[in-house]
């Protein structure tokens, strides 16, 4: 039997991963995981059903109700224009959330590119991308999301081009790690002597070896993701007005802070909530996946 046989075959019956425990342990293994899984679950209901759930246009203006403080038509009041709070807090979660999930696996799916072909090949490539990578890690995660989305302005495309580039050197940073670890081992060196191709090696050996960081780190940045979003919208770079997003509501509710706080307060409920929710999820990732720390 050739080598390449009996790697194939030892794959073939090694046991797969029990991915529905994985996932109830990550999810449901622990009382604050539960919780933060349906805070979630109940925000992607929210923004999925926003306009059914608004009961205002968020767009609507009215200068008949500018800053009105809460009543039982407007639950968290209105805003400098007469803007329904509640509804655009409804309908802003739609560009928090999605911007906080597009951005992270965009940035997962380029960063693992980067750090596997620099760690597999080595070499000159190796050494360019990490380079490319030294150099977006010198500049701190908003402070390049700034200086991208002030070349690049605003829209929707902007902000997750913006936000992808923030988080690409992290996960070219880990993946490189990962496949630098993992090309030592044995069954990658006897795939290549029995003359397995590369790209069957990266897909078939690689990727699913260094795949639990990846996911990890995925995770715990969605929550960054969203507080990043929320800091462009906040200073005028990210979501465009008069579209609304939880950052840019925070900054139309400064004008009347004292006066009419309930923008800002609900607006940083959500992401606070959110963002918190997301972590917890994060964490346990991380001690499910982590050997040295799954149970």
């Amino acid at each position: 039997m050739s080598v390449a046989t009996t790697v194939d075959v030892a794959l073939e019956a090694a046991p797969e991963a029990p991915r529905l425990d994985l996932l109830r342990r990550i999810f449901f293994g622990r009382t604050s995981t539960i919780t933060a899984t349906i805070i979630i679950v109940a925000f992607i209901a929210v923004a999925i059903f926003a306009p059914q759930l608004a009961p205002y246009d968020p767009l609507a203006q009215s200068y008949l109700a500018i800053n009105a403080l809460p009543t039982s038509e407007h639950w968290l009041g209105t805003d400098q224009l007469g803007r329904d709070v509640f509804s655009r807090l409804i309908h802003g979660s739609r560009n928090s959330l999605i911007f906080g999930l597009i951005a992270p696996t965009l940035a997962a799916f380029f960063g693992t590119l980067l750090g596997v072909v620099a760690g597999y090949f080595g070499g000159i490539v190796d050494r360019l991308v990490t380079r490319v990578i030294d150099l977006l890690l010198a500049f701190p995660e908003l402070l390049l999301a700034i200086m991208i989305a002030a070349a690049l302005g605003g829209g929707f495309w902007s902000v997750v081009t913006v936000l992808t580039i923030a988080f690409v050197p992290g996960f070219a940073r880990v993946a490189r790690a990962s496949t630098l670890a993992v090309k030592q081992e044995p069954y990658v060196e006897a795939a290549v002597a029995a003359g397995v191709t590369t790209p069957k090696i990266i897909l078939r050996h690689v990727l699913p070896n260094i795949a639990a960081p990846i996911v990890v780190l995925m995770t715990l940045w969605v929550a960054s993701a969203i507080r990043l979003e929320a800091s462009l919208s906040f200073l005028g770079i990210g979501t465009q007005p008069p579209n609304p997003s939880w950052g840019n509501i925070i900054r139309d509710g400064l004008g009347n802070i004292f006066g009419s706080p309930w923008a800002i307060i609900g607006a940083g409920l959500a992401i606070s909530v959110v963002v918190l929710a997301f972590n917890l999820i994060g964490d346990a990732t991380r001690d499910v996946l982590d050997p040295d720390t799954a149970q």
